[in-house]
C-alpha cells in the first residue's frame, strides 16, 4: 500500500471532474436515482454503488470545506465556501435522501439484499424515515451553522505570557511547570481569558438548546435527548444504560481519582491541592517533552506504528506525503484535533494542535488508530458501511492510545521519562472516564430541561461535576471557574450526545490493551477483524470480533479499573 497506489476509484455515475459551486449541478444526479426503474437484485444493487459514489463525492467535498476553514478560521473565504455547502447544498440533499430511502424500502428486491451485509445498514435507513420532517431541514441548517461559532469563538482565545501572545493549547502546557507560581499565574491568565468570552458562550449555547428541543418536537419527541438517541442510531444501548455507564463510573472509578489525588497531595507537600496542581510531574521533573517540531511527531509516530505493524506505519507514511496532516498549534486555528474520513479517496486528514506536549503525542496516535480504521475499511462495498458509529470508531483509536504506549521508547530514551508518560496515560484515561461521565450526564439534563435558564445551567453542571470530581482538588475562591468549565468541551456545542461512546471505548480500548499484554498478536488480529468490519454488525458483535465485551456494568468496570490500577502499580 504505497502513496502511489492511492488515488480516487474511477467513477461510474458521475464526471470524473465536478466542481460543486451550484446545486443544479447535483440535483441531476439525485433525479437520476428518484426516477430510475428497479426491476432485479442486481439493478438495485447498482443504483446502491451509484448512490454510495454520489454521497461519498458529497461528503469529501464538504470534508475539504471544514478541514479548510478549521485550518484557520480568520480567513473568511473558507467560512464562506463551508457556510455556502451548509447552506446552500446540504438542505437539498435532504429532501431527495428521504425519497431514495422510501424508494429503497419500498423496493420488492429488498429483501434478496445479503442480510449479514446490509441489515444494519437497512435498520439504519428505517430510522432515518422514521424521525425524517422536512420543517427541520431550515433548523438543521441554522444549527450547522450557529454550532460553527464556537471554534470562531474559541480559535480567537489567546493569552499574553512575557510579552508574547500564545494559544490557548500553548499555554496550558505551563501547567506542568514546576515553579507553583507559574502554574497558578497560567491557570488565572487562562480563566481570565475563558471568562471574557462565558456570556458569549451561553448566549450561543441557549440559542442552540432552544433550536435543538424544536427539532425534537417536530419529530414527535418528548425532548432532544430522546431525538438525539434515535438521529445516531443508538440500537445497541438505551438511556437507562448511560445512567448505568455514569453510576459504575462514579463508584468504580471516582474512588481511584480520590486515591491519585491524596498521593499527589502528600508527593507535592501541599496543604491544599488546587486546580493548577494537577499536571506537575510529583518529583519535581519537567513537563515530559517527546518531541519538539510537527515533523519529528509524524516521523517518531511512523516509527512506534512501524513497531506494531509495518500496515499502520504504511498508513501515516501515506498522510505525510499526500498533505493530509496540519499538525501544529497557530493563532486562528480551531481547537481540538480530529480524523476526517474522506470517503471518497479512502485516506482521511489529521488536524491537532501540537505544541510539543505528551498529550499531543496521545492525540497523534489516537487520530492515527482512527486513520488505520479508515485504511482498512476503504474497500468496503458502500459509503455507509465505511461511516461506523463512534462507540466503534473510538474503540479503534482509544485502542491505539494503549498499545502503542507499549513502543513509547521511540519517544522517550530515558527510562524515567518512559515510566512517566505511561502513568500519565494510564492515570489520564481513568480521568478521562470520570470527565465524560459528567459531560454525558450533563448534556442529558439539559435536553430533559430545555427551557433551564443560565444561572439553572451553570449550578446544573456544578451538581453533576461535583458528583464525579475529586473531593481532594480545593476549588475555593474559583467556584466560577469550576461552574462554567463545561464550556471547554466542544462536544457539547458542536455535537451533542457525541460523548459517551469516548468512554464505552475506553473502557473497551482497556480489554483490548490487555488482550494485548497477553498474547499480542492475537490481540492485533482481533482488534483489525473488528475494524475491518466497518458497520456492517451491530455494536456488541465488533466488540465481541475483538476480543471484548460491549458492557458498562459496575462489575465490569470494576474489573477493568482493578486491571489497570495493578498496571500502574508495576510502573
Amino acid at each position: 500500500m504505497e502513496s502511489k497506489e492511492i488515488t480516487k476509484p474511477v467513477r461510474q455515475f458521475l464526471p470524473q471532474e465536478i466542481t460543486i459551486d451550484s446545486w443544479a449541478k447535483i440535483e441531476t444526479y439525485y433525479k437520476d436515482l428518484e426516477k430510475r426503474s428497479i426491476n432485479s437484485i442486481e439493478e438495485l444493487k447498482k443504483w446502491l454503488l451509484d448512490r454510495s459514489e454520489l454521497e461519498a463525492v458529497l461528503s469529501e467535498d464538504m470534508g475539504w470545506r471544514y478541514i479548510k476553514m478549521t485550518c484557520d478560521t480568520t480567513n473568511e473565504e473558507l467560512t464562506k465556501s463551508f457556510t455556502f455547502f451548509v447552506e446552500e447544498i446540504e438542505p437539498n440533499i435532504a429532501p431527495y435522501s428521504n425519497e431514495l430511502n422510501k424508494k429503497l424500502v419500498a423496493s420488492p428486491y429488498l429483501s434478496q439484499l445479503d442480510e449479514k451485509s446490509y441489515h444494519i445498514y437497512i435498520r439504519g435507513v428505517k430510522k432515518a424515515l422514521e424521525i425524517y420532517r422536512e420543517e427541520n431541514i431550515p433548523l438543521q441548517t441554522k444549527l450547522s451553522t450557529e454550532s460553527q461559532k464556537y471554534g470562531a469563538i474559541t480559535g480567537a482565545m489567546t493569552i499574553e505570557w512575557k510579552g508574547e501572545k500564545i494559544t490557548m493549547q500553548k499555554a496550558a502546557s505551563y501547567l506542568k511547570d514546576v515553579d507553583r507560581n507559574v502554574r497558578e499565574q497560567i491557570f488565572n491568565l487562562i480563566q481570565k481569558r475563558r471568562e471574557e468570552d462565558k456570556d458569549k458562550l451561553n448566549d450561543l449555547f441557549t440559542e442552540l438548546v432552544k433550536l435543538r428541543h424544536q427539532v425534537a418536537l417536530n419529530a414527535g419527541f418528548k425532548n432532544y435527548r430522546d431525538y438525539k438517541f434515535a438521529e445516531l442510531g443508538r440500537f445497541d444501548y438505551t438511556v437507562e444504560d448511560c445512567f448505568s455507564f455514569h453510576q459504575s463510573i462514579a463508584k468504580e472509578i471516582l474512588p481511584l481519582a480520590e486515591k491519585s489525588s491524596m498521593e499527589r497531595k502528600k508527593a507535592l507537600n501541599l496543604e491544599t491541592l488546587r486546580p493548577w496542581d494537577m499536571d506537575v510531574d510529583v518529583e519535581g521533573k519537567p513537563a515530559l517533552h517527546p518531541f519538539d517540531t510537527s515533523e519529528e511527531l509524524i516521523n517518531k509516530s511512523i516509527e512506534c506504528f512501524n513497531t506494531i505493524r509495518p500496515l499502520y506505519s504504511r498508513v501515516l507514511n501515506i498522510m505525510k506525503s499526500m498533505g493530509h496532516l496540519d499538525l501544529e498549534s497557530r493563532i486562528g486555528k480551531a481547537p481540538g484535533g480530529y480524523n476526517y474520513p474522506l470517503y471518497e479517496i479512502g485516506v482521511p486528514f489529521i488536524f491537532m494542535n501540537s505544541v510539543g506536549a505528551h498529550r499531543d503525542l496521545v492525540t497523534m496516535v489516537h487520530e492515527g488508530g482512527h486513520a488505520i480504521h479508515s485504511f482498512v475499511t476503504r474497500d468496503l462495498e458502500i459509503t455507509d458501511f465505511k461511516s461506523f458509529p463512534s462507540e466503534v470508531a473510538e474503540l479503534a483509536s482509544m485502542s491505539m492510545e494503549l498499545i502503542s504506549m507499549e513502543h513509547w521508547d521511540v519517544f522517550f530514551k530515558n527510562a524515567d521519562d518512559l515510566k512517566r508518560a505511561k502513568k500519565e496515560q494510564l492515570q489520564d484515561a481513568l480521568k478521562t472516564l470520570l470527565w465524560i461521565a459528567a459531560v454525558d450526564k450533563f448534556q442529558h439534563w439539559i435536553y430533559e430541561n430545555p427551557t433551564h435558564s443560565v444561572d439553572e445551567r451553570m449550578k446544573g453542571w456544578e451538581n453533576v461535576i461535583n458528583q464525579f470530581n475529586s473531593k481532594v482538588v480545593d476549588w475555593t475562591g474559583i467556584e466560577n471557574v469550576k461552574s462554567r468549565s463545561w464550556q471547554n468541551q466542544l462536544h457539547i456545542f458542536e455535537v451533542p450526545f457525541y460523548y459517551i461512546e469516548y468512554g464505552m471505548a475506553q473502557l473497551g480500548a482497556i480489554a483490548v490493551w490487555r488482550n494485548y499484554k497477553r498474547n499480542p498478536e492475537k490481540a492485533l488480529d482481533d482488534y483489525e477483524a473488528a475494524l475491518r468490519l466497518g458497520y456492517t454488525k451491530s455494536i456488541p458483535e465488533i466488540y465481541k470480533t475483538a476480543g471484548i465485551e460491549f458492557n458498562f456494568s459496575q462489575g465490569y468496570v470494576k474489573e477493568l479499573a482493578e486491571f489497570v490500577k495493578s498496571e500502574l502499580d508495576k510502573i
